[in-house]
């Protein structure tokens, strides 16, 4: 058997299993609050159908459905894979949280603020940033102000700009992030890149993880399932890593050659191309190999079925 000490569960697996546990609310609480800038209190945990969890939820994503205090619903994801159309999969979840919480006959002002946070551990999008949010602001075409809400409405929904009122989206792209943690909120992206929870952190949400989530502190049945889930990511990982490098050289080494025969700068970009579509080719078949579900390999490599069907 495995020692580990003190040695915190990753945080993915705990979102599965334990966050969503009113016992250890106070974890996630802390992390929401760095992250949104405000006190978070979480009243309950909800259900969606898209937080539900699957047979092959190993390479799948983890969402969570929080409602806070103030009745506003949190959405947490969890992607490990990359997916192309990733930016149009939030819309669609903010809108189903939407649309799923409220009913036929209600009045509009029943309609609910929704948080989307993702948590990402692929390249989304360019960027120099390891996090980014996005919210929808109303400005004036011709003078450029903010359109504001009314003195009323404010009131109401305790909130200034008419734009407070949409969806907010932040994006935590984890593996951008190669800096040492300044801050209680760059501690929080360290733990979810490595796992790792300093000793002598001030964090008292990180505090409070290192006594709670430690993985001695798992029944035999649990720290099997956690040992699983760490198995299958290391898979997964190299499955994708090796196709994703295979397919990456085989461009380059292309590129050069038709660089050298119709121009270097040419040939390189066009090599790469290639190197990448044979990457995902490359990842596509093990994963069809490994007898995945068809849906999940289209989901992860954004090829169609037919495409899939060739391998």
């Amino acid at each position: 058997m495995v020692y580990y000490g003190d040695e915190v569960i990753r945080f993915d697996w705990a979102m599965k299993r334990l966050l969503r546990q009113k016992a250890n609310f106070a974890v996630l609480e802390s992390f929401l609050s760095e992250l949104l800038g405000e006190k978070v209190v979480i009243k309950r945990m909800l259900e969606s159908e898209g937080n539900k969890e699957t047979p092959d939820d190993k390479f799948n994503r983890v969402d969570v459905l929080a409602e806070n205090s103030k009745g506003e619903l949190i959405i947490i994801e969890i992607q490990n894979n990359a997916e192309i159309y990733y930016f149009q999969r939030m819309l669609y979840g903010t809108s189903k949280a939407i649309t799923e919480y409220i009913y036929e006959g209600d009045e509009y002002s029943q309609v609910r603020k929704v948080y989307s946070i993702s948590i990402v551990y692929f390249d989304i999008g360019q960027g120099s940033d390891y996090i980014y949010h996005g919210k929808s602001v109303f400005k004036g075409v011709h003078t450029g102000d903010t359109l504001r809400l009314s003195v009323k409405q404010q009131e109401k929904f305790t909130k200034h700009d008419a734009g407070d009122l949409f969806p907010e989206y932040y994006i935590l792209r984890v593996n951008e992030f190669n800096q040492h943690a300044v801050t209680p909120l760059d501690e929080w992206i360290r733990f979810l890149k490595s796992g790792k929870i300093d000793e002598n952190t001030q964090v008292e949400g990180l505090r409070l993880a290192r006594r709670q989530l430690q993985i001695s502190c798992l029944s035999k049945e649990e720290r099997r399932a956690y040992e699983r889930h760490i198995e299958n990511r290391r898979i997964q990982w190299d499955v994708l890593n090796t196709a994703r490098e295979e397919g990456l050289d085989e461009g380059v080494a292309q590129g050069r050659a038709e660089g050298r025969a119709e121009g270097r700068a040419e040939g390189k970009a066009e090599g790469l191309a290639e190197g990448r579509t044979e990457a995902i080719c490359d990842i596509a078949r093990n994963m069809k190999a490994q007898g995945l579900p068809l849906e999940l390999i289209a989901r992860t490599t954004g090829l169609s079925p037919e495409e899939i069907d060739k391998f």
